[in-house]
């Protein structure tokens, strides 16, 4: 008796769709489908990978259970759809050819670090791959950085100028082969090549350009290195004269910078690096992480001053493991821009953008099609939290707890992205940058189009901010002059409801958005708000008392103008005349930057004007200006060279005074102790007053307290003022969700202190973990929302 006749044959047509294309999908379907003795297909479309097999019962049962549970590391599977239909009869399995379907739509895989595989024949001297920086299969290598359209094959990536030779041609060919249908797949003889030239375009090497790159960077010179989505300033991190040149061209005084190292090893040597920051470095997604910085790091101070985190990462092109491992010594690495401008792609516009900035250019001339930064991550109550979301992340797309229509939203004016939602995804774009110049105009409505063409969205609404100034919002506004329509949608509604959907709730919660400025709906600046929120609505149920902000956007450059413009307001002349004092005697005080102790006359009375004729003095409950204040009021902070920066470093005055006795590879623990404050209910409103806080401040400061341990118990304070809050509202609403979100919890310390602080009153605590707390969030809420507009 024939088999067919013991076990009749059994059909099934299959999709799968999700992050199947670009990740060795189609070869593992093959692998198992030999496995099983099973006859058929599989091909790519616009929209899923679909498959057709014939075979026994059994082995198409066994076959579908391992398509999904034993599914490339890589590989995403959101659905699995199984039809059964009568056997057609195929004599064997095959890969077929992709098929593009007009208006479909399929999720793409971001670029992935190098996987061992390829690392191992990268560093093996009789490989044909020995030394290769473009070395990379179906398990790692660039992806969306080099698409420009779908399905996912070679000739619409910028690897269609590479015919492949006979060697790669067959691993392409070989469905058993890890580089099958690898569409980056090349080696010395066919594919890109390195050169490195000097800042005038000029040839230096061609044969053996990374070594001597990395003579030059060990000589303590700047070279721009063109990467996955861009090119990278590198600089000899242990060479302080290195890092202050490259700061000094860059026009970044003392914002923080990244730090790749060779190896995992390395990275414990200068950092802190606990299980769940190894497994984030250690990931295919190879962000840049922030972890403790070792006090006997030989990575430069300058890199990070004044902080005790350091951002480090390991290698994720071939191109880095050589260097590094050539090099011998930690590389900062950061954006190659000027500061806010976009990252350089091109060979030509990096040269002509950074040439003076970077000594030396190591370029190839594999395209970069879309342009992405490199991520940034934290581990904080052993979960990860993305503060730049870009390389690696995106665009794999947030799952979303309902159907969502075609809707654009166009993102915040700081830290922007945009967020494009169709069925059951949000497409959160790479972190776009601040919208403050043409350049990012282009960069992001360019990568907007791209998103559009790529996933088949065509938006029919349009979300913006409140802000009719931002350039995101103003863009809104061209679109609607063309007949689409426009939610306008408040930034702090739209943080929240950003947590809501990174968390997939549905249900109302209290929202606390602690940021710097959000324009409210009362046309007031807000930032320290306690809302009553859902995807559909939001009310105000409590926030920080509104202060002025003397000079609008000087105060915020200038924090000493919002710690003067508060006491005056809080506890007038003569407050400010006493603080002022006290700071001028306190221990022969010296501070770091311009505090309040050494404000002239004329400025002080410039400000008093300012606020008494409400001239450019515009009303602001943020929490962040908040942490501005008392930064100047210390002395820690009280002029700023990039955003966040005063209130991070009294971040880390109150490290210092708890690391000596708390740091460990365990982290962080902290004292309880707290300042007084008072609330009062405006209506229906809960107003956090702040004269108390603000006396006691300076009563410590008085007493000869240290900047530490007012620091210390500044955050504690806001901790328990959250807390309080939040169960006032929750006794009268019976809420005890409660969402987090705003940059000012990107704040260790007090994200920490604040979670502990709510889940010991028995609530429910959502913090943002896919997308950043910062405004890199905001576009995915107003999105979310507008899907609810009526």
């Amino acid at each position: 008796m024939s088999r067919t006749a013991r076990q009749p044959l059994k059909s099934a047509s299959i999709s799968v769709q999700g992050v199947v294309q670009g990740v060795g999908f189609r070869p593992f379907v093959y692998g198992l489908a030999i496995k099983h003795n099973l006859r058929g297909w599989v091909y790519n479309t616009s929209e899923d990978v679909k498959i057709e097999v014939e075979g026994a019962a059994e082995a198409i049962k066994q076959f579908r259970q391992e398509l999904e549970g034993k599914a490339p590391p890589l590989a995403h599977i959101e659905n699995i759809t199984v039809r059964h239909h009568r056997p057609v009869g195929y004599e064997d399995f095959e890969i077929r050819k992709s098929q593009a379907q007009a208006g479909k739509s399929q999720l793409i895989s971001p670029d992935v670090a190098t996987c061992p595989a390829c690392l191992a024949e990268l560093l093996n001297p009789r490989d044909r791959r020995y030394r290769y920086p473009f070395t990379n299969c179906t398990n790692c290598g660039p992806r969306f950085t080099i698409i420009e359209g779908m399905p996912y094959d070679r000739p619409k990536t910028t690897m269609r100028y590479f015919q492949m030779c006979p060697q790669c041609q067959a691993e392409y060919d070989n469905p058993l082969d890890r580089r099958f249908h690898a569409q980056p797949n090349a080696c010395p003889k066919c594919g890109p090549q390195v050169q490195l030239v000097d800042n005038q375009g000029n040839l230096i090497n061609d044969s053996n350009a990374i070594a001597e790159a990395s003579q030059l960077l060990k000589q303590g010179r700047i070279v721009a290195i063109k990467g996955l989505g861009g090119f990278l300033l590198a600089c000899d991190a242990t060479n302080e004269t290195a890092v202050k040149t490259l700061r000094r061209r860059k026009k970044r005084p003392s914002k923080p910078l990244a730090v790749m190292v060779a190896s995992l090893e390395e990275a414990k040597r200068h950092c802190y690096v606990l299980p769940e920051e190894e497994k984030l470095l250690t990931s295919p997604q190879s962000p840049i992480v922030l972890m403790i910085w070792r006090e006997g790091s030989s990575v430069s101070r300058e890199v990070a001053p004044n902080l005790w985190f350091l951002g480090i990462m390991l290698p994720y092109t071939p191109l880095h493991h050589i260097l590094l491992r050539d090099t011998g010594v930690p590389l900062v690495m950061t954006s190659g821009n000027l500061s806010e401008e976009p990252i350089a792609r091109d060979n030509d516009e990096a040269l002509r953008r950074l040439s003076g900035i970077a000594d030396y250019f190591l370029i190839h001339n594999r395209d970069i099609y879309s342009r992405y930064d490199d991520s940034v991550a934290m581990v904080e109550r052993g979960t990860s939290q993305l503060v730049r979301r870009a390389r690696s992340y995106a665009p794999y797309p947030i799952r979303l707890p309902f159907r969502a229509g075609q809707v654009l939203g166009c993102g915040s004016e700081e830290k922007n992205t945009f967020c494009l939602t169709k069925d059951n995804y949000a497409f959160l774009s790479q972190h776009i940058g601040d919208m403050q110049n043409m350049e990012t105009l282009e960069h992001f409505e360019s990568t907007i189009s791209l998103y559009e063409r790529l996933f088949r969205i065509r938006p029919e609404i349009v979300a913006h901010d409140l802000h009719p100034d931002y350039l995101a919002t103003k863009y809104a506004h061209e679109l609607g002059e063309s007949g689409m329509k426009l939610v306008p949608v408040q930034h702090h509604h739209a943080h929240i409801a950003s947590c809501l959907a990174d968390n997939g709730v549905e249900s109302s919660v209290i929202g606390v958005a602690f940021d710097g400025t959000g324009m409210g709906a009362d046309g007031n600046i807000w930032g320290g708000e306690f809302l009553i929120a859902d995807y559909r609505s939001f009310r105000r149920a409590g926030h920080l008392e509104y202060l002025p902000l003397p000079g609008g956007d000087a105060a915020i450059n200038k924090p000493y103008r919002t710690a003067i413009g508060y006491i005056l307001t809080l506890l007038g002349e003569n407050g400010l005349n006493a603080a002022m004092a006290t700071l001028n005697d306190v221990k022969g005080k010296q501070p770091r930057q311009a505090s309040i102790g050494q404000v002239g006359d004329v400025e002080i009375d410039i400000i008093k004007r300012q606020i008494e004729r409400k001239i450019n003095s515009p009303l602001c409950s943020s929490m962040g200006r908040l942490f501005d204040a008392i930064s100047a009021l210390l002395g820690i902070r009280g002029e700023i060279d990039y955003e966040g920066q005063a209130a991070v470093e009294l971040e880390m005055n109150a490290y210092s005074s708890l690391i000596a006795s708390s740091v460990s590879d365990k982290g962080i623990s902290h004292a309880q102790e707290h300042y007084s404050f008072s609330m009062v209910k405006d209506e229906a409103i809960r107003v956090v007053r702040l004269k108390d806080l603000l006396s006691a401040v300076i009563d410590d400061l008085r007493r000869g307290v240290s900047d530490g341990t007012i620091a210390v118990r500044f955050h504690n304070t806001v901790a328990q003022m959250t807390n309080e809050m939040c169960r006032l509202i929750a006794d009268e609403t019976g809420i005890r969700q409660v969402a987090l979100s705003g940059g000012v919890f990107q704040n260790r310390l007090l994200l920490r202190r604040t979670v502990n602080l709510l889940e010991s009153s028995g609530f429910q605590v959502f913090t943002h973990r896919q997308v950043p707390c910062n405004d890199g969030c905001v576009s995915l809420g107003q999105a979310v929302i507008a899907n609810f507009a009526v």
